[in-house]
This record gives structure tokens, C-alpha cells and sequence, in this order.
């Protein structure tokens, strides 16, 4: 089970998480970047590497915060990006 990103790793600017990628579980670091919106800017989980849409789904609501690899963004079930900004 992936542990919940708290506030403390929201500051220190990145996460190892383990994900499958290839068939293989795979520890990636994601760092977290701050996108600007209307509403203000809001925290996602980001990856320069390919990742399946199913495994970044996955992810998201397991962190429940979006996020975003080289092919794709997913954001947790019923979420958008006014619901996380400001945090």
C-alpha cells in the first residue's frame, strides 16, 4: 500500500514510489511541481519516464493528488484541479 503524501514530503519537493512499469515494480522519484490554474496553483505528482495511464490512475488515488508522467495525467476520481489548489 503506498503511504499517504503528507505535507512534510509536499515541502521537501519529491517522493519515491513504487510502480509497476515494463512488468517490473520499479521505485520512481516523482517530483512535485506546482501548476498555476484560475483558481491558484495546485500540487502534482510529475515523472519524466513512460508510465501505463492504468498504473498512473492507480496512483492517483492512492495519493489522491493528480499526477502526471511523460504520457499522460490522471487526477484521483471525481477531482479536479480547483480541488487541490492551495495546498
Amino acid at each position: 500500500m503506498l503511504p499517504k503524501i503528507s505535507k512534510v514530503a509536499l515541502k521537501a519537493g519529491k517522493v519515491d514510489i513504487k510502480v509497476m512499469r515494463s512488468g517490473t515494480l520499479q521505485f520512481q522519484e516523482f517530483i512535485i511541481k506546482r501548476i498555476p490554474s484560475p483558481v491558484g496553483a495546485y500540487p502534482m505528482l510529475f515523472v519524466d519516464k513512460f508510465i501505463d495511464l492504468s498504473e498512473l490512475l492507480r496512483l492517483a488515488e492512492e495519493c489522491q493528488l493528480p499526477v502526471s508522467a511523460k504520457n499522460g495525467t490522471a487526477f484521483p476520481r471525481g477531482k479536479t484541479s480547483k480541488d487541490f489548489a492551495g495546498l
